[in-house]
């Protein structure tokens, strides 16, 4: 029975592919991480498209968190410690950038 997905044509074609006992962990252990099955981790690593672990999407929200509480605060402060809090702002908009590069190289 053909796998079928939301956004494109069902999947109804397959490859076999030898890797080494190593490979085939590793695969195994990077789709868990990034909650996928190995088949779409492959697919998606083959074609491009972005792969991010469920630890960095938590990051990620932590940080965006972080940064709204860090705003709210500077707002209701009328701006005291204006440049301490620009200052941090940046540095997370820089770490959720750093996040989103990261997962690009692999």
């Amino acid at each position: 029975m053909p796998q079928i997905r939301k956004e494109s044509e069902p999947l109804t074609e397959r490859i076999g592919v030898r890797v080494t006992a190593g490979e085939k962990t590793r695969l195994r252990e990077d789709a868990a991480l990034a909650s996928l099955s190995v088949s779409e981790l492959v697919r998606r690593r083959y074609f491009g498209r972005p792969i991010m672990a469920r630890a960095d999407q938590a990051m990620v929200r932590e940080l965006r968190r972080l940064g709204g509480l860090l705003k709210l605060a500077r707002h209701e402060s009328d701006g005291t410690q204006s440049q301490q809090t620009a200052e941090v702002l940046r540095a997370v908009v820089a770490a959720i950038e750093r996040l989103g590069h990261d997962r690009q190289k692999d």
